[in-house]
């Protein structure tokens, strides 16, 4: 694990190295999802690895990141995070993978430097539709939850045992459980509610689509047929608004067995579509 400033905070990150690849390959960066860390890509990573380079870090404010005196928690500055990361890196040539939340900001990351985003494979991540109660209720629930979380909660085998439980088809590995315990506690408070307000505001919601809309890279989407925190319907609006949608869902993959932590549920499963969709070649359409 490295570590770099980038904008006044401390970062964490992971990099690997393709040892199979012939020729030059593509960097695959992956952005997790709200008040989780990098270490959910790690079963996914190990098998990309030998053809891929591979490109994993926490978030500003999650995991073992920090967060500076900015007080701005965008998913516009999120994605200048990761710009920052890559220009110190040297990547040019990158395809984003994100989670939930990381989905959002690598969609805004496609918009902002496309000139180095080959494309963007969205699991668990859709939306571009404001419901003023749900939202209301959710922003008000998570200001409470993240103000009353107590340290020792990540200590507790019972707590390990629920988390595991949490959002998914099926109880994961009691370990997964007991690292988002950790992750969930860790997060910083301000990262933590900053972004779980601004990603959520009825003018960031909205601005999504439009966002989509007018991407010419590739743009895929990963929905859980068993998510309740995503549920494909809401993949499927927003993947809707890009070019490949095509009116039939074309760019849009649905997991069986499958909640809301694609990665770790159908890690074999989204492994072999994303050889399937980076093997493909890189195709615009100019609306």
């Amino acid at each position: 694990m490295s570590s770099v400033i980038i904008q006044g905070a401390k970062h964490s990150y992971s990099l690997t190295t393709p040892t199979h690849a012939k020729k030059q390959v593509p960097t695959i960066a992956f952005l997790h999802g709200w008040m989780l860390s990098q270490a959910y890509w790690q079963p996914l990573i190990s098998q990309l690895q030998p053809d891929f380079q591979c490109l994993s870090y926490d978030l500003r404010g999650f995991g073992l990141s920090e967060i500076s005196d900015r007080n701005d928690y965008s998913l516009i500055s999120y994605a200048r995070d990761l710009e920052a990361l890559l220009d110190h890196l040297e990547l040019s040539q990158v395809w984003l993978v994100g989670h939930s939340l990381g989905g959002a900001i690598a969609l805004w990351a496609a918009h902002l430097f496309s000139d180095r985003i080959l494309g963007v494979v969205c699991l668990n991540a859709g939306g571009g539709i404001y419901i003023k109660e749900e939202f209301e209720k959710f922003r008000t629930a998570g200001k409470i939850i993240l103000k009353l979380r107590p340290k020792w909660l990540q200590n507790i085998p019972l707590v390990h045992v629920q988390f595991a439980k949490d959002s998914v088809k099926y109880p994961l590995d009691q370990s997964w459980g007991k690292q988002r315990a950790i992750d969930f506690v860790s997060a910083k408070y301000q990262a933590a509610k900053g972004t779980l307000l601004d990603s959520t505001s009825e003018q960031e919601v909205h601005k999504l689509p439009q966002i989509v809309s007018r991407l010419q890279q590739p743009i895929y989407f990963v929905a859980g047929a068993d998510d309740t925190i995503m549920e494909p319907k809401y993949v499927n609006h927003l993947a809707s608004f890009h070019y490949s949608f095509n009116g039939y869902g074309e760019n849009v993959f649905e997991f069986p067995d499958c909640g809301h932590m694609a990665m770790l549920e159908q890690t074999n499963l989204l492994h072999r579509l994303l050889l399937d969709l980076l093997a493909k070649p890189i195709t615009s359409s100019c609306l």
